[in-house]
């Protein structure tokens, strides 16, 4: 799993798109790169090449109807 869909600072999103992702058969792959102490850095989310599409696709969509206020 080579491409990056979709990054963020927010692990609770990650793991809500990680598993949006997975309903609609999708595997993915979570690389957090956040620091445990100060919570700084990116959490990404990665998907395979056969997959890239409709991921993309569907990422569109949860960034579209998942607000931060």
């Amino acid at each position: 799993m080579t491409n990056l869909i979709y990054s963020t600072g927010v692990a609770y999103l990650a793991e809500l798109l990680k598993q949006v992702l997975s309903d609609n058969g999708i595997e993915s792959r979570i690389n957090n790169n956040q620091d445990s102490t100060y919570l700084f850095g990116d959490i990404s989310i990665y998907v395979g090449d056969n997959d890239l599409e409709k991921a993309k696709t569907l990422t569109q969509d949860f960034i579209n109807n998942t607000k931060i206020e």
